[in-house]
């Protein structure tokens, strides 16, 4: 593949409390702030605390998910009095760090999430973007504290509906608790991050190569009362803190209130996010996706 090459990247966003019941990037956010990490090397840095009404109450959103706000739809509806405070956050995001997708807004966008579901780290992009999978090929080669996953998403990024370039989810962290490992894991992907923007800017010639990634091919919700709605089952223990590893026909998925197993049918797959507690109101137990490889070409910076 021939190189390819881009244009530096001297302004990125790191980005916490999102969620604001997911702590780790909310403390990272902080703790940089506090050191006044806004210009370091080539690289200048806003961090913004997004949704400080969901923090202050330790709540995932006060109204509207606030990581379902940024589509093009949401960013340019008009504000009136019933306007929810989310769509409100999101568009003033938004004019702050970009307008998306403009020549105005900056580079590269961080988003620190945690989940309740055994992920260890895993960052989730929305394209095959040469530049951010590079990025993760240097952290999943650099960390050591915990295995470094990727997800692609098939939206575009004119309607990918969340805020990130891309998202550094770190789990399992209980909502509203703050552990030090996780924060410590997140913490370094930042630091890597970082760390290779500063190369890269400098010149730095990033090699060709190979990283497996995981896409989704569908949603699994829990077996539900067809009268109530209500669910009927829970992830079987087989199942539960197994993310990424191979579902195949006949594995245990639920465990029934009464006692009995349901079983797995289809193709092997990959679950993610199992039993994730934001999740519940969205009706889905997991995620199933298979695992990719994806060739980067080597790239660099743009010479003037």
């Amino acid at each position: 593949m021939e190189n390819a090459t881009f244009s530096p990247v001297s302004r990125v966003a790191i980005c916490g409390g999102t969620h604001g019941n997911e702590m780790t990037g909310m403390y990272v956010v902080r703790e940089m702030q506090r050191q006044e990490a806004d210009q370091t090397g080539s690289v200048s840095i806003t961090t913004v605390i997004s949704n400080p009404r969901a923090v202050e109450v330790c709540r995932r959103y006060t109204e509207r998910d606030l990581n379902r706000c940024f589509t093009k739809a949401l960013l340019s509806s008009p504000i009136t009095d019933s306007t929810p405070y989310e769509v409100r956050r999101a568009q003033e995001i938004n004019a702050l760090l970009g307008p998306k997708e403009s020549q105005e807004a900056v580079d590269l966008l961080c988003d620190l999430h945690n989940t309740t579901a055994n992920m260890g780290m895993c960052l989730i992009f929305y394209s095959l973007d040469w530049l951010t999978l590079h990025i993760y090929k240097y952290i999943q080669s650099n960390m050591t504290s915990a295995p470094v996953r990727a997800l692609l998403m098939s939206s575009p990024k004119s309607e990918a509906y969340s805020l990130e370039s891309v998202a550094i989810e770190v789990g399992p962290q209980p909502n509203g608790v703050l552990r030090a490992d996780i924060f410590n894991m997140a913490k370094e992907a930042v630091d890597h991050t970082i760390e290779w923007l500063h190369k890269f800017n400098s010149g730095s010639t990033f090699e060709e190569g190979e990283v497996e990634a995981y896409t989704v091919v569908k949603s699994v919700d829990y077996p539900r009362d067809p009268t109530t709605n209500e669910i009927t089952a829970t992830i079987h223990p087989e199942l539960q803190d197994n993310d990424f590893k191979l579902l195949q026909p006949g594995d245990p998925m639920f465990l029934s209130f009464s006692g009995e197993t349901v079983k797995y049918e289809g193709e092997d797959l990959h679950p993610l996010f199992i039993n994730e507690c934001a999740y519940y109101e969205k009706k889905i137990a997991f995620h199933l996706a298979k695992k990719i490889t994806v060739t980067l070409p080597s790239i660099s910076v743009k010479k003037d």
